[in-house]
């Protein structure tokens, strides 16, 4: 969440949970809480601060595990699809928005951006 804050210094962040799922899990949410139908790679929810949350806002991401299985073969590998998703949430946590080509375009470069840089500092961190 470091590199989605970015986005938006001004907000705090108290936790944000990763909930996994396959396609009929997060299909069902999909539909109630978005009223689209069909299976997708992430939903998330950003949960304003009440009185007593100290100004920090709360995240939930859930992940479909089950995509990742059947497209991340085809891409960079299952775990870097995870690590994809999570990004993709992360952003959207952050207030950013997919709704058109160009912001989606915009979207996917920053968190391929974010995994390669975490990636580097990871490398960085075992040599």
């Amino acid at each position: 969440m470091r590199l989605a804050s970015s986005l938006d210094p001004a907000t705090r962040w108290n936790e944000i949970s990763i909930l996994l799922t396959d396609n009929e899990g997060i299909a069902a949410l999909n539909k109630r809480y978005l009223d689209k139908d069909g299976p997708t790679d992430v939903l998330c929810f950003r949960y304003e601060p009440g009185p007593s949350d100290k100004a920090a806002c709360d995240g939930e991401l859930i992940v479909n595990v089950e995509r990742a299985l059947e497209v991340g073969p085809a891409h960079s590998g299952v775990p870097e699809e995870l690590a994809l998703y999570i990004a993709h949430g992360c952003d959207h946590l952050a207030g950013q928005d997919d709704q058109t080509g160009a912001d989606f375009t915009q979207m996917r470069e920053r968190e391929l951006a974010w995994l390669k840089e975490e990636a580097a500092s990871i490398t960085e961190i075992i040599e």
